[in-house]
């Protein structure tokens, strides 16, 4: 009996690593939401890191440690930041600025693992209106690929963006 469920183990733990194997070696999740104002308001309030404050999903830790660094705003500024277990520790630098259209970011997890992702704001001009997408895109490491048997990491990402999104637009709004 031991012996049977043994096998049943492993045979369930090789099957999840073999699946992870055939997932995809990149990440793509990407969220839009449709804002009425105008590109270069909204832009303003993602081209700088101090401005994050008022719409960012991610500040879930009030103790969280806060560093900026670089340039005021534009390519150059960096963020750093360091947490409770839910927001890590990690950093974020603007590596493109493209007033009123793009916003491109390098985003560097340290914490609660290591992962390296390209983070893209695109604003498109719609008549009285902007459509403003978060994207972001990396690649997946074997770990993740495991992790994503178990998580929907465009789920759980994806609802991060949703959330910001929406405040994004009721701050831009206003």
């Amino acid at each position: 009996m031991l012996k049977t469920i043994a096998i049943v183990v492993v045979v369930a733990i090789l099957t999840v690593l073999i699946y992870a194997a055939t997932l995809p070696n990149s990440l793509h999740i990407e969220r839009s939401i449709k804002i009425k104002a105008a590109p270069q308001k909204i832009f303003a309030l993602i081209n700088d890191f101090h401005r994050w404050e008022e719409w960012t999903p991610y500040n879930k830790d009030q103790a969280m440690k806060k560093t900026y660094s670089g340039s005021a705003d534009g390519t150059g500024a960096r963020y750093a930041w360091e947490g409770n277990k839910e927001v890590g520790k990690g950093e974020i630098t603007i590596i493109e600025s493209a007033s009123p259209s793009r916003i491109a970011l390098d985003l560097h997890m340290i914490e609660p693992f290591e992962a390296r992702n390209h983070v893209v704001f695109a604003l498109k001009a719609e008549g009285d209106s902007t459509t403003v997408s978060w994207i972001m895109e990396g690649a997946q490491t074997y770990f993740v690929k495991v992790m994503g048997v178990f998580f929907n990491m465009d789920k759980m990402v994806g609802k991060d963006f949703e959330a910001g999104l929406a405040r994004l637009k009721a701050l831009a709004e206003k």
